[in-house]
């Protein structure tokens, strides 16, 4: 009787031990067996199953890249755009936090184009700061005097409102105006036709090389001009949006020189 008490005993605590083990192995695998789940559902022509198994799992992980971006190629790829751009912007602060600045602002820029409506500028303001934390602005030459301005559209404070922010306002209204960033020691000056960028100016430098310096401003003052004359096309690219991208990707590969 104390034999089989005793077997029962060892048996069941292996049992246990098998259990916890295998719990263990489930909760590290959740991951992988999800992303294989989702594929097999597409196989089968269930999008929307494969949607919610991956869902379902990324309740559990939250930060898994893996499972956002698949997510991320079935919502955007079954025409589910709302939801792909949602995980493009979850995806692109889990890059910006582990310092991958160009997956980052691949996602962003996907996010725009999948949801025209989306504002990037608070994630094109996080990558600067996160390249940038002491967040310094470069002294191009002497400090320059300020100059008394005409009458403006709108103003602001550089240190509350992104030069990000003042581009997203001046392009949902289809402004034709020149947008002014002023501070002790820069300044620059951004052309716009109907909204879209055209042109850019600080210091001696123009075009594309002025604008890389403007988007690393971040302190000081703008303000923006309307005009009711159209300006010369120095810059051309297929949105504001790529235009930023490429001038920080620009930034970025100059800094590392």
């Amino acid at each position: 009787m104390l034999n089989s008490r005793c077997g029962s005993a060892s048996l069941l605590a292996t049992g246990a031990t098998a259990l916890m083990t295998s719990d263990h192995k489930e909760a590290i695998g959740e991951v992988e067996t999800a992303l294989l789940d989702a594929e097999l559902f597409i196989k089968y022509g269930s999008p929307d199953r494969a949607m919610k198994r991956l869902k379902t799992a990324l309740e559990r992980s939250p930060r898994s890249i893996a499972l956002r971006e698949r997510m991320r190629e079935i919502a955007a790829s079954h025409k589910h755009a709302e939801e792909a751009a949602r995980h493009c912007l979850a995806l692109a602060s889990l890059y910006i936090e582990r310092d991958d600045f160009d997956a980052a602002h691949d996602r962003l820029l996907e996010a725009k184009q999948l949801d025209n409506r989306i504002s990037i500028a608070t994630g094109l303001e996080a990558i600067r700061r996160a390249r940038h934390p002491e967040t310094k602005t470069k002294p191009i030459g002497k400090p320059i005097a300020k100059r008394a301005k005409p009458t403006v559209s709108f103003a602001g404070d550089l240190s509350l409102i992104s030069v990000f922010d003042a581009v997203q306002a001046i392009e949902n209204s289809r402004l034709t105006g020149v947008l002014a960033l002023t501070n002790e020691t820069q300044s620059g000056r951004v052309f716009f036709n109907d909204g879209q960028i055209v042109g850019a100016e600080s210091g001696k430098q123009t075009a594309h090389e002025a604008f890389r310096q403007i988007v690393e401003i971040t302190a000081g003052s703008f303000d923006f001009q309307k005009s009711i004359e159209s300006f010369p096309v120095t810059i051309e690219a297929a949105s504001n949006t790529n235009l930023i991208l490429d001038s920080l990707r620009q930034v970025d590969e100059e800094s590392v020189r």
